[in-house]
């Protein structure tokens, strides 16, 4: 039986990362995964360009049962001491938007670096292998794998969620907490597309491929980017974003002109160019196939913009500035970037990520109830946390 010091499962972001701290540290680290491929979250995020972090990453940019949980992690590592490992590898990244930092050549860069950092601390990396039964020992957990049986003092459970199954998410994460008497919150997708009810959808799938800037709101929460209509239903970051705070049954609020008051702006058109349609008007703020649709789906008359009187103009305003949609439901974790919910922080030590009934035993990432938005939050929760357990194991 081979005895370690440390065993990480999950060859992702956080568990790569934290394995390289532990090593780095002088500890025998080895990390299991069952994937053929690791990194394929790494490698695929960002469009292939990988979102490793974000400029304005804090802990109000996360969601959780416990919102101050974040905290010590985040401010013990921070997204600056990520971004100066990026630069002394020499990789070249720029900001697309919002604080959000993407590599220059490949998301491969950024899973590089973890595997550079592990080589640099002699962390073995064996994959795929199978873990089975894990049994507490007085000295720390025995493991049965596919390779054989391994004992370690420290086991760190850094297993993702259930987001996109093809690369490999499963439940073993959550298994494990339960296993060991730890409470797990309910799971559901997060930053994942909407699909709609079969009317909506009927007339919204021919506009498939057009993006919109807009506002998304659900209860007092809003995010103003880009929304795009799919042949499936509402994607693009807006979309996404709110898709974490959504519940079935609620209505989503869209502003289709949150950069100006459309009312006014209708107004001044209305003196300028009386003769002109409506539907001509608006084909200046938004693309005419989208026009098109809206005048039939909102049921508003396409007249000359002189025949609108009293309130008239101002209910088209109304239409695009408080579109209330009620979406069917999600794409669900086929397609969703993160999985909210999962191992419930009150179970774990803020500090150093170790489960407060079981000494030894650490989960790291997306594993445990802490979500961030769209924009390389996630990643930052991956290196903040593995860092602090890495530092411990």
């Amino acid at each position: 039986m081979l005895k370690l010091d440390v065993i990480v499962i999950g060859a992702g972001a956080a568990g790569l990362f934290c394995a390289a701290q532990a090593g780095q540290r002088g500890r025998s680290v080895m990390v299991l995964d069952h994937a053929k491929r690791i990194g394929g979250k790494i490698l695929m995020s960002g469009g292939g360009r990988c979102n490793f972090t974000n400029m304005y990453a804090s802990a109000e940019n996360y969601l959780s049962a416990n919102p101050h949980f974040c905290k010590s992690a985040l401010s013990q590592y921070t997204q600056w001491d990520f971004i100066a490992l990026v630069a002394e590898y020499g990789i070249a990244y720029h900001e697309k938007t919002l604080g959000q930092l993407f590599c220059d050549d490949s998301a491969k860069d950024i899973l590089n670096l973890l595997m550079r950092e592990c080589d640099k601390a002699n962390v073995q990396v064996r994959h795929p292998v199978e873990v089975g039964q894990i049994d507490k020992t007085e000295q720390g957990f025995v493991l049965q794998t596919s390779q054989g049986e391994f004992a370690c003092q420290s086991l760190v459970i850094a297993t993702g969620g259930l987001s996109m199954p093809k690369l490999g998410a499963s439940p073993f994460g959550y298994k494990v907490a339960e296993q060991f008497g730890l409470k797990v919150l309910p799971t559901r997708a997060g930053l994942v597309p909407f699909t709609l009810h079969d009317q909506d959808k009927q007339v919204l799938a021919e506009l498939s491929g057009i993006s919109l800037d807009s506002t998304a709101e659900v209860e007092n929460t809003s995010f103003r980017e880009n929304i795009l209509f799919t042949h499936r239903g509402l994607s693009g970051p807006a979309v996404l974003q709110i898709s974490s705070f959504w519940h079935p049954g609620q209505a989503v609020q869209f502003n289709l002109s949150p950069q100006q008051n459309l009312h006014e702006w209708l107004q001044a058109e209305q003196t300028a160019h009386p003769d002109a349609q409506l539907s001509t008007a608006l084909a200046k703020l938004y693309p005419k196939r989208f026009v098109q649709v809206a005048i039939e789906y909102f049921q508003l008359s396409n007249k000359p913009l002189k025949q609108y009187q009293g309130k008239q103009l101002e209910q088209v305003a109304v239409a695009f500035e408080e579109w209330a949609l009620k979406p069917n439901g999600t794409e669900g974790y086929r397609t969703a970037e993160v999985t909210l919910g999962g191992v419930d922080t009150n179970e774990l030590s803020s500090k150093t990520m170790e489960a407060r009934k079981v000494p030894g035993l650490y989960f790291i990432g997306e594993v445990m109830d802490v979500t961030g938005w769209l924009g390389g939050y996630n990643f930052q929760w991956a290196w903040s946390s593995g860092w602090v357990a890495g530092q411990v194991v």
